[in-house]
């Protein structure tokens, strides 16, 4: 069996730069009995977390804040937060280590001037993710600021995307005189080609969509070294936690450009029919480990 990696894989520098924040994080923790907590999972991938709770760090939920002691340190997740989740974590005197994305950072800088602006703001993305729920409550937050009208309508397909549109469109007497400017902003991990087919939903009801280009280049360069590596392998392993929206994406397309995958979290995940294949590709997501990663493909070499 040959096996090839693909050109770019693992690791992006935003969950590098959040996992190294807190694993220095407990040496800057002067006494022990505050701690050092996670509001929420820093990454999604369950074999770094594991090794984060080993050397003493915890995860919190947003419900728990009020139970933790003052002066703890709380570290932000890649993802984001709320502002009015990082306003209660001040107002109770944490030590905050906002570990957040780069890349999210910048969509929710550009989410807050828009709202501000009164635009009409439709977010593509997995209404459940840490990193809408954020955006979101950035847009939401901003509302106070508003020169005029300001709404937030979160989509997750081409299909939400056309039906919330029409329905506003119906719903609203010369709409497209009457709304403000509309604009469209991505989850940074997104799929860039069904990200497109959202905006050309939404245009059909309001041509003059603003939508901005936020998807992560980390994101856009692991899909397109996927989509390399699919030309050159019968079967692919796409190395990931199935928490990971980037890496059940990366899985997703593989299987749609017709090729056998498995989105492998261990190594004892590894299917035995891989043996069948001559040729095999090695991907993985934004934050799938290096030691992991390694490992999977020694298992391949010698499989």
């Amino acid at each position: 069996m040959q096996l090839i990696r693909a050109r770019v894989l693992g690791f992006c520098e935003g969950v590098r730069r959040a996992v190294e924040m807190a694993m220095s994080a407990c040496e800057g923790v002067k006494s022990p009995e505050t701690g050092v907590y996670m509001l929420g999972p820093l990454i999604h991938n369950s074999g770094v977390l594991r090794k984060l709770k080993s050397m003493g760090i915890k995860t919190i939920e947003e419900t728990d804040i009020s139970k933790l002691p003052e002066s703890s340190t709380v570290i932000i997740r890649a993802h984001g937060i709320p502002p009015g989740v990082e306003k209660e974590l001040r107002q109770r005197g944490m030590r905050i280590l906002d570990a957040t994305c780069p890349h999210v950072k910048a969509s929710q800088n550009k989410s807050k001037g828009f709202a501000e602006e009164g635009c009409l703001v439709f977010l593509a993305g997995d209404k459940e993710h840490a990193e809408i729920a954020g955006i979101r409550g950035i847009v939401e937050e901003s509302f106070e600021g508003a020169t005029g009208f300001c709404r937030i309508i979160v989509i997750a397909n081409p299909a939400e995307a056309a039906a919330a549109a029409a329905e506003l469109f119906r719903s609203t007497v010369n709409a497209r005189a009457v709304l403000p400017n509309t604009v469209l902003i991505a989850q940074t991990t997104i799929n860039s080609e069904e990200y497109s087919l959202i905006g050309d939903a939404i245009k059909k009801f309001f041509p003059k969509l603003e939508i901005l280009n936020t998807i992560c280049g980390a994101t856009a360069d692991r899909q397109e070294a996927l989509r390399e590596l699919c030309a050159q392998v019968d079967a692919l392993i796409v190395v990931g936690d199935r928490e990971s929206a980037n890496t059940r994406r990366l899985f997703s397309l593989a299987r749609q450009l017709g090729k056998a995958a498995w989105l492998v979290e261990k190594l004892e995940d590894l299917p035995p029919e891989i043996k069948t294949y001559k040729t095999v590709g090695l991907s993985a997501g934004a934050s799938s480990p290096d030691d992991l990663i390694d490992k999977i493909e020694e298992a391949l070499t010698y499989a």
